[in-house]
């Protein structure tokens, strides 16, 4: 857990913020986030502390391309009764943040602490926060777990409660492009994160032979085309809060449209057998504003030709929960290896696993190997080269 015990030196700095992600993308989120010109702090699995203002809180939620959630952490002590947590929420004023007459919720994660109930945990945190607005304006803002203006989300390790205020509202993988789903599709900061991890360079072309809808390419090509991942989205939690700034987000806003590229000299190549996910991800790219630089093709993969000579290849085959029965997966996976072997020589192939056993029948050898979670499946990053 994150202990930001010495308050005094913080506070002429700046304020912390916490961006939060899946397990395996800490490190890339960190480089992404001093790219993107901030100050990290800190890493941990599940994300990364980073110091910046409310306008780079702003910027934070529109380009960051691997975030969860931003979070702004407000308060972190130790409790072991539910009494005892009552009283330290109430040290913290929770009526800055909304009017009286607008909704919160509360979000608690337990683990290794004394108190294991995490929906008496989350109701005696709202009760402290209630009654601080029913002392102050004699109205409580009602509970709405959906749309909440004020979102709270509460973590215990072994007693010890970080409390944060969510910036983000929904969770930032929700673009508002994808309108259509496949069946197991990958959340899109995952998807831009495992890019990220396979090294692409923004300049080589990128294949995904199971595009399904079409996320990876979608991702990779809103980076060459420097389009802000949350440009799309008409909600963020922060716009709900009392001290949002309409114009300072209206700034960030411009700021991100104008380093927007209209072209890109790279290209993306999507194939999948299923004809409704390839109709499926044509009008993904078309939302996502790509369509004009993606090339999707109804094929399936044991027919597949490099369609350019050298470039990275991306694919996230069926686990076994897609498809169906293993043996009409295992014959996919020799297609896969049989097309990445002969028709895909000099290339850099990566491929997300979820299945040790399928994975096997490829019978390749992966010369990188990196986990990470797929929602709550752990997987596997291999990448293969293809020589």
């Amino acid at each position: 857990m994150h202990g930001r015990g010495d308050g005094s030196k913080r506070k002429e700095l700046m304020p912390t913020f916490f961006a939060s992600c899946p397990a395996g993308l800490a490190e890339a989120l960190e480089k992404e986030l001093q790219t993107l010109g901030f100050h990290t702090l800190e890493k941990i699995t599940s994300g990364v502390y980073f110091d910046t203002n409310w306008e780079g809180c702003y910027k934070a939620n529109l380009c960051s391309r691997l975030a969860s959630r931003i979070l702004k952490p407000v308060m972190d002590f130790t409790a072991y009764q539910p009494d005892e947590l009552y009283q330290q929420i109430r040290k913290h004023d929770f009526t800055k943040y909304i009017k009286p007459t607008q909704t919160m919720t509360v979000d608690v994660s337990l683990k290794e602490s004394m108190m294991r109930d995490q929906r008496f945990t989350a109701m005696k945190i709202k009760d402290a926060i209630v009654d601080q607005f029913r002392e102050k304006f004699d109205v409580r803002p009602d509970v709405d777990n959906d749309n909440a203006d004020l979102r709270v989300h509460v973590k215990a390790y072994k007693n010890h409660f970080d409390v944060s205020i969510d910036t983000s509202g929904d969770s930032l993988f929700q673009r508002g492009y994808r309108r259509q789903f496949v069946e197991a599709p990958v959340k899109e900061n995952l998807a831009a994160g495992l890019i990220r991890l396979a090294d692409w360079d923004e300049k080589q072309p990128l294949i995904d032979l199971m595009c399904g809808s079409g996320t990876f390419l979608i991702e990779a090509a809103l980076m060459a085309l420097n389009i802000a991942p949350g440009i799309q989205r008409k909600k963020f939690g922060f716009m709900s809060l009392l001290n949002f700034d309409k114009e300072l987000w209206n700034k960030v806003v411009n700021e991100a449209i104008e380093q927007e590229k209209e072209e890109t000299e790279v290209k993306f190549f999507g194939f999948d057998i299923d004809r409704r996910a390839v109709a499926s991800a044509k009008d993904n790219a078309r939302n996502a504003g790509v369509d004009h630089v993606i090339e999707f093709k109804t094929q399936p993969v044991a027919t597949v030709e490099a369609p350019v000579e050298k470039g990275l290849l991306i694919v996230n085959p069926p686990y076994g929960v897609r498809i169906g029965d293993e043996d009409n997966i295992k014959d996919v996976y020799r297609d896969l290896s049989y097309t990445m072997k002969h028709r895909f020589k000099g290339w850099d192939c990566w491929i997300l696993s979820g299945n040790k056993d399928l994975i096997a029948d490829l019978r390749l050898k992966s010369n990188r190997k990196i986990f990470v979670y797929n929602g709550n499946i752990e997987c596997r990053f291999l990448k293969y080269s293809m020589f």
